[in-house]
């Protein structure tokens, strides 16, 4: 049996095995891609696995909220279609990436994600039905922050924000322990989302450091306290 056979049976069985049980791949798109493909299938349904609140600030037109943390998101998803395409999104990726793989697994054959949620879909100036969009700081606001004779460590996190709930334990800490030269300011990126956008921050978590009111370094994502001691340590 030689080298090419081989190989051919492994290719066959491979794509048996990912396509018997009829789930749908992993489908992925931009802010951008999202919107033209919900365009194309109108009819198709748009879930915001959110919470109420966080949708009541701002939500993709047409969106249904489908909390993914409630009681009864089993049963709200059941009652969808899964012959046919559905779109799903949440705040950064997080959830709606939980959501649509637990969708696929229970049979759906078509499930596009947002790439990034919904900050990438406001990053890109893409419509959004917010009704009760919190107002949040300014510009000048926040550049006021940054004026202090101290170093300032701004992070900009959500509620829901896996990683921000991480850091935050330490970020307090940090206030305390470095309180005779560092200022922790911590932003709602939900609750300012026109600062966030007039910042490009479209992803979560964002730190910032500002040293003589500029801005001395950044990070996105998750870092541990040891590294952002480090930097502090080191401005």
């Amino acid at each position: 049996m030689n080298l090419r056979f081989l190989i051919g049976i492994f290719a066959i069985s491979f794509l048996v095995c990912n396509c018997s049980d009829g789930q749908s791949k992993i489908v992925s798109l931009s802010a951008m891609d999202f919107a033209n493909k919900a365009n194309e299938i109108p009819t198709a349904p748009i879930i915001d696995v959110r919470t109420p609140d966080e949708f009541s600030k701002g939500h993709i037109p047409k969106a249904k909220n489908v909390d993914w943390n409630g009681n009864d998101f089993d049963k709200q998803i059941a009652t969808l279609d899964k012959s046919k395409p559905v779109f799903v999104y949440c705040l950064s990726g997080g959830r709606s990436s939980s959501a649509a793989n637990k969708m696929r697994n229970n049979g759906f054959k078509e499930v596009y994600e947002l790439d990034g949620g919904i900050m990438k879909w406001r990053g890109a100036n893409l419509p959004e039905n917010n009704e009760n969009k919190p107002s949040g700081m300014n510009l000048k606001a926040y550049n006021d922050l940054t004026k202090s004779d101290k170093i300032v460590l701004i992070d900009f996190y959500a509620e829901w924000c896996g990683p921000c709930k991480l850091m935050k334990p330490y970020l307090e800490e940090i206030s305390k322990e470095m309180a005779d030269k560092i200022i922790v300011i911590r932003i709602n990126a939900d609750d300012n989302q026109a600062l966030c956008k007039e910042l490009n921050i479209d992803a979560l978590p964002v730190l910032q450091v500002f040293k003589n009111q500029k801005l001395a370094w950044a990070n996105v994502g998750f870092i541990d306290k040891k590294g952002v001691v480090k930097v502090l340590q080191t401005k």
